[in-house]
């Protein structure tokens, strides 16, 4: 048993109430009832030559957002069909849960990236926020396009849900989703087209506050970190006016080292947005200004595109550290500076 935590300390090693270091990366937090989850992809057995991508999705529980029990894989991995976007070779990111109202369900997406850069998704229904997940649909290809990073978001007024996700490569959609949040219903809209990596913009994590909708990006580097952006609109739908860097005070254009997955506002408190990030490479923070090279090297002319997962084979992900950061607005610019400890108590 670790002692209990009070504050929340970004970059540092993050531990369960057994010890053990959590593993939700990519990760994001529900609120259900009076008790906080915290989700995402478990990386415990991806050392590196291990061929394990990922170990399912598992879950914590809290009551303060410091203290985290583990509640155990919600989503395990299929360990016995090759084939299965569950398999742990399967590269497969990010889980996005949402609640739907309507049919009583809580649906949950992945993406899984295959050879190529191709890149679909999955998604799965159940009863309760800690599972059993059912499989609904596999390998889907929404809008017949690949779909990377995404996001969902459902209307806390009409209940109608939508989807936004990096098309590989190029730009973010925004697709409506339908009523039972499973599928795309084929109306979408486009935004920040870009010609290639690094510009494109990947990772979105969505939030809404005052009535209007906001979307933090970063640039498509891989595991290395890059400059988040913030963009916002009056619609789901846009167009979305680009604000600039997250992170201003960051001389070292990391986005403090890290990739937001998500941003989670408190239920409690008036105004408290947190964004939720990984610090996918912690033993490389000196290492930020490689990513933008790095990136234009790989996908320079004479890249077949058959070895995009070459450059993963050395990223040690069991040791990926959180930074959780809270946004203050300048005006209707959202801001993150550094902390080295936070209090949730802080916020009104």
């Amino acid at each position: 048993m670790t002692s209990p935590r009070t504050s929340i300390t970004p970059g540092q090693v993050w531990l369960d109430t057994s010890g053990e270091r959590i593993h939700t990366h990519g990760g994001s937090v529900i609120t259900v009832g009076d008790t906080f989850y915290w989700y995402g992809e478990n990386k415990e057995r991806s050392t590196p030559g291990s061929g394990i991508w990922h170990w399912g999705v598992r879950a914590y529980s809290s009551k303060d957002l410091y203290n985290w029990q583990d509640e155990g894989l919600i989503i395990p991995p299929d360990q016995d069909d090759e084939e299965s976007p569950l398999h742990p070779h399967q590269l497969l990111d990010r889980p996005h849960i949402i609640y739907n109202q309507h049919t009583a369900k809580y649906v949950c997406w992945v993406k899984v990236m295959t050879k190529g850069s191709i890149q679909r998704s999955t998604v799965l229904t159940a009863d309760h926020i800690l599972g059993p997940y059912t499989i609904e649909r596999t390998w889907l290809r929404p809008l017949d396009m690949s779909a990377g990073d995404f996001d969902l978001v459902v209307d806390p007024e009409d209940g109608k849900a939508y989807y936004y996700f990096e098309r590989v490569h190029s730009e973010m959609i925004c697709a409506d989703l339908t009523t039972d949040y499973t599928d795309v219903t084929g109306y979408y809209s486009t935004h920040f087209p870009q010609p290639q990596p690094p510009f494109v913009r990947e990772a979105p994590a969505y939030f809404r506050r005052n009535r209007k909708h906001y979307l933090l990006t970063s640039g498509t580097t891989g595991y290395y970190p890059n400059p988040s952006e913030a963009a916002v609109a009056a619609s789901y739908h846009g167009p979305f006016e680009v604000l600039g860097d997250l992170h201003p005070t960051d001389e070292s254009r990391t986005s403090f080292h890290s990739q937001i997955s998500s941003v989670f506002k408190h239920p409690g408190k008036k105004d408290l947005y947190i964004a939720i990030a990984d610090r996918w490479l912690p033993r490389y923070l000196d290492h930020g200004a490689r990513a933008h090279q790095a990136f234009v090297d790989h996908f320079a002319p004479g890249k077949d595109g058959d070895e995009p997962m070459e450059e993963f084979a050395d990223v040690d992900t069991t040791i990926a550290d959180y930074v959780w950061l809270p946004i203050r607005f300048d005006g209707d610019r959202p801001v993150i500076d550094w902390h080295d400890e936070w209090r949730i108590e802080d916020f009104d």
